[in-house]
């Protein structure tokens, strides 16, 4: 995401004093920057590589990162042992926050897609933030609330779309959320393979090949090498909302 694209990202520095850029949607994008930084004072940066488990299902850790730049993906295991991706997070969002609530177990597995960069940061100091800090208490707390909501919303739209209309909705809710503004269209520059689409989409994998075809065929997206480009925003809108 483009440093000077501010409106649609909030940009801020970092106790390093780099500048980071995040999108608006994002917890650390909405706070301004001097809400923010109290937040991005607590910890301790870390880095990480690609394919690396951040967080893993049922660990009794408690600690929850502040992601800074780069994406990772959140998944569960499924009864018959499958990895089921429950969404995608990027720079200004919060990953671990239920444990570092609740301190109960983990609830997923958080996986970086590419570099990571983030702020580890204890439960201790988290939930003293909170206390001290009313404005970034509400935020996380609405933060918690939209990914719930946004969790009952996709179990409440599938019901009864066939599976090319779930994965424009997918398409277009990542899009809108962490896409890069491209002409009339978007593009989505991190690493989602067919299998992650398809259990996003709550379909077979050889049904959403189907699917992403006739979406390219349709013109409303192109696919290449570790990305996907929406082509006409409005168009994939027709196809996920008809």
């Amino acid at each position: 995401m483009a440093a000077d694209d501010r409106s649609r990202t909030g940009d801020g520095s970092a106790p390093s004093g780099r500048t980071w850029a995040w999108p608006l949607s994002s917890l650390l994008g909405g706070l301004s920057p001097a809400e923010r930084e109290p937040l991005l004072s607590l910890g301790t940066e870390v880095r990480y590589p690609a394919d690396r488990v951040l967080v893993r299902e049922s660990d009794r850790t408690d600690f929850l990162l502040v992601l800074l730049a780069g994406v990772v993906k959140v998944t569960g295991r499924t009864q018959d042992h499958r990895d089921a991706l429950l969404a995608v997070r990027m720079g200004g969002d919060l990953v671990g926050e239920f444990a570092a609530v609740d301190g109960r177990p983990r609830s997923a597995t958080v996986t970086s897609c590419g570099r990571v960069t983030a702020r580890a940061v204890s439960r201790p100091a988290f939930l003293d933030c909170m206390r001290r800090e009313a404005r970034i208490a509400q935020a996380v707390n609405e933060s918690i609330v939209t990914k719930l909501r946004a969790a009952n919303d996709r179990r409440i739209d599938f019901t009864g779309c066939d599976t090319a209309t779930r994965l424009a909705r997918v398409i277009h809710q990542i899009a809108v959320t962490y896409g890069e503004p491209a002409g009339a269209g978007a593009v989505i520059r991190w690493p989602i393979t067919q299998p992650e689409l398809a259990t996003l989409s709550g379909a077979a994998e050889p049904t959403v090949h189907k699917a992403l075809r006739r979406l390219r065929e349709s013109g409303a997206v192109t696919t290449g090498y570790r990305s996907i480009r929406v082509e006409s925003m409005a168009l994939l809108e027709t196809i996920a909302f008809p």
